[in-house]
């Protein structure tokens, strides 16, 4: 089998982060979500993987390499504009050619890995397997409709007034007759070839289309609210205190549960509460860090009290009176207290950004 992931889109749901990165890039528990997508694929063993890219394909390529770090190969496969998963699949016939394979979407999560929906789909020789979750807004999503037998008969994407609450997750996987069907349908009402109505070919041709229902939790990332929550539920995966030895624990400094600290990081007057991971070369003073937290690599926290977060590379917080909660900080950026008069709050933003003030 081969692999492809689609790491193109334009991530406008995480603006303005994604003004200047990849959504796939966005780090959880310091880690790009696209990092979990490959490492999953090989895990399963698989390791021809194409991906996807588009806008962001420069900075997709930096980070991935040519795939040798995951112990796979990769290919790059460009998307001009993105115009459906379909369609993505369809231009990936070339690298593809008739091996079944499994299309990850770069933004999403799946516990456990894909392992075992991949031996299954090799045991049970059909067609196409999708994945499916119960979700309270299918809507959203796109939908699949089961016979009482359990069998697919109807996919429909974004349904205005959804017959189920069973929506498709983001791994799908397909043999060859996937790429007939995908060549059948015509663009959406959003101008966009749908995999939706490419599975739903596969399924009035008479094809096996096998559902899988997900009972562990699945993320698609590309919301603020879900980032954070897959931030949660892999920093609670950590099984232990781990990494202090690496960092410099200064006097007054407490480290309490599940936290992961990496090498060269200083806290000096601080509590550390799991779990929390804190990257690389970051400096903590005077400062609180509550459960939950992602501090990225060679950040700057002093005088400050932040949890619930993801704190991206190069960041600085200073001498910020009230806690941060919930918060996605992107890379570079500095929150601070100033003494200008007269006082008032001082803001430089990027488009769609959002501020909550208490």
């Amino acid at each position: 089998m081969k692999g492809l992931i689609l790491s193109g889109g334009k991530g406008t749901r995480l603006r303005p982060l994604t003004y200047t990165s990849a959504k796939q890039l966005v780090p959880v528990a310091n880690k790009p979500v696209l990092f979990y997508a490959i490492e999953s694929i090989v895990e399963a063993g698989i390791t021809d993987i194409g991906i996807i890219v588009g806008d962001t394909k420069a900075e997709i390529r930096a980070a991935v390499g040519d795939g040798s770090r995951f112990g796979a190969t990769v290919t790059y496969i460009e998307q001009s504009a993105p115009l459906g998963l379909a369609h993505a699949v369809m231009i990936a016939e070339d690298f593809l050619q008739d091996s079944p394979f499994v299309m990850y979407l770069g933004d999403n999560l799946i516990a456990g890995g894909i392992r075992g929906l991949v031996d299954e789909f090799r045991a049970l020789g059909c067609q196409s397997e999708i994945l499916l979750a119960e979700v309270e807004n299918p809507e959203q999503f796109g939908v699949a409709e089961l016979t009482a037998d359990g069998k697919v008969r109807r996919l429909v994407e974004k349904p205005k007034e959804p017959q189920s609450n069973l929506a498709l997750v983001g791994v799908y996987m397909f043999d060859h007759h996937i790429f007939e069907s995908v060549r059948r349908i015509k663009p959406s009402g959003r101008g966009e070839l749908e995999i939706t109505d490419a599975i739903q070919d596969l399924i009035d041709r008479g094809l096996d289309v096998h559902p899988h229902i997900v009972r562990g939790w699945w993320k698609d990332t590309g919301k603020l609210d879900d980032m954070l929550e897959a931030n949660r539920i892999i920093l609670e995966s950590f099984d232990s205190q781990s990494g202090a030895a690496l960092g410099s624990i200064g006097e007054g400094s407490r480290i309490e549960g599940r936290v992961q600290v990496g090498e060269g990081v200083v806290l000096i007057d601080s509590l550390v509460r799991g779990p929390v991971v804190i990257g690389d070369g970051a400096r903590i003073e005077n400062a609180f860090v509550g459960p939950y937290t992602s501090i990225g690599e060679r950040c700057r926290l002093a005088c400050c009290e932040v949890e619930n977060s993801i704190i991206l590379a190069d960041s600085e917080i200073r001498d910020i009176p009230m806690r941060i909660d919930g918060s996605l900080i992107g890379r570079n950026v500095k929150i601070t207290k100033t003494d200008f008069k007269p006082k008032a709050y001082r803001f430089m933003l990027g488009d769609n950004s959002e501020v909550g003030i208490t």
